[in-house]
């Protein structure tokens, strides 16, 4: 294993910024955003990953696959809206020659994140479940045929509203069971799993399906935005160590992320965060 850099902890940097920081500081991986990808373009980023000779531990994010649950055509529309840019995003992750493409699967119908809620929003988190499991059965293949692997990501239940039905690893894995390996397998990210008492027996059960480890610590109090409530590891009340031995037990040997909402480290030199987060990853996860 080693430290990859997420890109949204240094999140002001360019593709090109964060391929020529984790060189500069020593990292042999590089987590990407979809978003900053555009930006760069993709053929570009592919280039500069490629030359600076990094692996592309994850590509983020797609996912949001939960509209089709709004009634009549509005519902169909969104579903096939919501497929096609997974498709496209599969796409970018084969040529990026990413090691995942992490899903976050979506809220419930009609809820966007950091709006009110609209009227006459679903409520049936069980039938949202269910939207997620009928796209996964249409791009789980198609990201086979393309070499890429999907990493569903359970977030924790403070988001299940607006960003993720699937609430826990076990879910993310029971899910993931209807695939073959090398299409879906789930991600650990101790932000949203470190509370759950059934935690190490998941990371067991979930063995080589584990296709992404993402660290960062869970900050109290939460700020009023609980989307930033991710600190430095160190910061907040996470025991990273068992989770790290449990993750290398069940047989993970991928990079290990760190991936950051936080507007303070935002703010920060992106260099001083990323001497923090070697010091910390060393200190603290491992």
């Amino acid at each position: 294993m080693s430290l990859s850099l997420n890109q949204w902890t240094t999140r002001r940097w360019s593709v090109a910024e964060a391929v020529d920081g984790c060189v500069r500081h020593g990292l042999e991986a590089v987590g990407l955003w979809r978003e900053k990808v555009a930006e760069q373009g993709l053929a570009e980023s592919v280039k500069l990953v490629r030359a600076a000779g990094l692996r592309v531990s994850s590509l983020c994010r797609g996912g949001f696959l939960t509209a089709g649950g709004l009634p009549g055509e509005e519902g169909r529309q969104a579903f096939a809206a919501a497929l096609d840019d997974n498709r496209r995003a599969i796409d970018e992750a084969a040529e990026l020659d990413a090691a995942c493409l992490v899903l976050v699967v979506g809220g419930l119908p009609g809820v966007k994140p950091g709006e009110p809620l609209p009227a006459g929003f679903t409520r049936d988190v069980g039938a949202a479940r269910e939207r997620v499991a009928e796209a996964l059965s249409v791009l789980a293949p198609y990201a086979g045929e393309r070499g890429v692997r999907l990493a569903l990501e359970p977030l924790h239940p403070i988001y299940c509203p607006d960003r993720a039905v699937l609430s826990t690893l076990g879910q993310a894995l029971d899910l993931s069971l209807a695939y073959p390996g090398e299409q879906v397998g789930v991600v650990v990210d101790t932000f949203h799993v470190w509370w759950d008492p059934r935690l190490f027996d998941d990371i067991a059960r979930a063995g080589d399906r584990i296709a992404s480890y993402q660290v960062c610590d869970y900050l109290h109090p939460l700020p009023a935005d609980v989307l930033l409530g991710r600190g430095m590891m160190g910061d907040g009340v996470i025991d990273f160590a068992p989770i790290t031995r449990a993750v290398l037990a069940a047989g993970y040997t991928g990079d290990i992320e760190v991936e950051i909402f936080n507007a303070d480290v935002w703010a920060a030199d992106p260099d001083d965060v990323l001497a923090t987060m070697k010091t910390r990853y060393a200190e603290v996860v491992l």
